[in-house]
């Protein structure tokens, strides 16, 4: 990540006088150490919030919203990857716990608005990202994840389809950021198997939804490209809520 907008690489003095300047808000990237595939780093839903949330200080700053990254929060729930070696999570109430903690702390510091930026999208992960934000302030802390059908609409086909864990779409995300991605995944074969299906169906861990090699979807079809251009997506995403967050407040 760039140490343009890195909230960690600051002074104490810094901080202080960059939040006494309002509007502002800091982007807390939230992830996962997890598989994802033979191709992709255990980091990768994390690098995912990471970067999208860089872009997406930039974009902020040009609406007058002067925005930093905070050091992520790279551990979160990660029960379907049971079985799997590099699933290290934590339990759903130690991640609200943390999570609202960080918040409050980042809040009492005089920012105006906390945003936790989640691309881990595992069920339980996602609600104790969610509630992780309750009981602060209207405006003061919020949510930007693709979870939801608002932002999960504006992305690709296959993300829609729920075949996307390690696939075309987080794969194409990891070629976008830069970040290496092993050459097996030109050859890997299409798995058509949809998480959020196996989900509805009661299925609890990849395993049991037959990702026999951690990811689903068709990752040798990805492309920085299309990276490139689901970054633009989850840079609105971010920008939007905060910007709406902020004038709720």
């Amino acid at each position: 990540m760039s140490r343009r907008f890195a909230l960690g690489a600051l002074t104490t003095d810094e901080v202080r006088a960059i939040a006494a300047c309002r509007p502002n808000a800091v982007l807390l990237p939230v992830g996962s150490v997890e598989p994802h595939g033979p191709h992709l780093p255990l980091e990768t839903d994390t690098r995912i919030s990471e970067v999208a949330a860089e872009r997406a200080a930039g974009a902020l700053g040009e609406r007058g919203v002067t925005a930093y990254v905070a050091p992520s929060v790279a551990y979160g729930v990660t029960e379907f990857a049971a079985g799997f070696a590099g699933a290290i999570g934590v339990p759903e109430p130690v991640l609200t716990t943390l999570l609202h903690a960080i918040v409050a702390r980042f809040l009492g510091d005089g920012w105006s608005h906390v945003c936790l930026v989640n691309n881990h999208l595992e069920p339980a992960h996602d609600a104790a990202v969610r509630k992780s934000v309750l009981g602060f302030e209207p405006g003061r802390a919020s949510v930007a994840c693709p979870l939801t059908r608002r932002w999960g609409r504006t992305l690709s086909d296959e993300f829609k389809r729920g075949n996307c864990h390690a696939g075309r779409y987080e794969t194409s995300l990891v070629l976008a950021s830069g970040d290496h991605v092993h050459d097996s995944f030109r050859a890997l074969p299409d798995l058509d198997v949809s998480l959020s299906e196996g989900i509805k169906a009661g299925q609890t861990t990849f395993a049991a939804m037959g990702l026999a090699r951690a990811y689903t979807g068709a990752p040798a079809a990805a492309s920085a490209e299309e990276g490139a251009a689901l970054y633009v997506k989850l840079t609105e995403m971010i920008v939007t809520e905060v910007t709406e967050a902020l004038a709720a407040g």
